[in-house]
């Protein structure tokens, strides 16, 4: 078990990668307190880990909200007495429109969700983890956020895009500035991971552009080196790794579970 004994916080732990990361985790020894706005899906999660002799607990938390944030980081030291793992994992898709069309509140809902919430998270844990110089953030991000390496950006898809690609810069700016203290911060960006979230996301794009759902998700498919998504486990794999002591000498670096994404679709 490589995250034996150890505590985390997952927050977006209620479905999708989120869950994948916290069951991942829990089956490596760790204890997990799962994080989101969905407590009865929350309670699946940790249902799910329980089932199979887990540790977990859930924690209901908008991760839009500072105080909520705070509160999330307490309960976690009253359960289990520390926070040596924070997997910043809480997102939302955000709309599917040109930026000539933005409306100004979902602009700001999706960075608030997506990239302030990670930082406010990082924030509160960063207070015990400084004290103990030990501890390690993941973040995830997102392909979409990574226009540079030759790709190309994504159409209709600029808060959300924008929002990962904060991600990446706020793994590097914090990485600089607790390294100091023994604590790592790495990210992971995926692709287009399998599940109903995706299938949401080019139902809208479909909706926006006229091109057929089936189309849409062929032409994806046909970007990937593998020719398949990713799976939730194979991101759960990656975080649980970096998580780990294996990886006691990365920080400050972006992680690609993509399947070998060529262009951003």
């Amino acid at each position: 078990m490589i995250l034996k004994d150890r505590v985390a916080i997952v927050t977006g732990g209620s479905q999708g990668i989120g869950r994948a990361i916290a069951i991942t985790f829990a089956a490596e020894g760790a204890a997990v307190v799962v994080a989101a706005r969905n407590l009865s899906k929350l309670g699946e999660t940790v249902d799910a880990i329980k089932l199979k002799g887990g540790r977990a607990k859930a924690v209901q938390t908008d991760l839009s909200d500072e105080k909520q944030i705070e509160r999330m980081v307490a309960e976690t030291i009253k359960e289990y007495g520390r926070v040596d793992i924070l997997v910043n994992d809480s997102g939302i898709a955000g709309p599917t429109v040109n930026v000539v069309d933005m409306d100004l509140n979902q602009w700001n809902e999706a960075l608030a969700v997506n990239l302030t919430g990670a930082m406010l998270a990082a924030k509160h844990v960063l207070k015990h983890m400084i004290p103990r110089r030990s501890g390690t953030i993941i973040n995830i991000g997102s392909e979409r956020g990574r226009t540079g390496d030759g790709k190309s950006g994504s159409p209709m898809r600029a808060s959300y895009s924008c929002s990962k690609a904060g991600m990446v810069a706020l793994t590097e700016c914090l990485s600089t500035e607790v390294g100091i203290y023994n604590i790592r911060v790495n990210c992971v960006t995926a692709a287009a991971v399998r599940g109903e979230r995706i299938i949401n996301v080019f139902k809208s794009q479909s909706e926006a552009t006229g091109v057929p759902l089936d189309e849409l998700i062929s032409k994806m498919v046909e970007t990937y080196s593998l020719k398949r998504p990713v799976e939730p486990e194979e991101v759960a794999a990656a975080v649980a790794f970096l998580a780990s002591d294996a990886a006691s000498g990365i920080t400050g670096q972006t992680l690609p579970v993509s399947c070998g994404q060529r262009i951003i679709f």
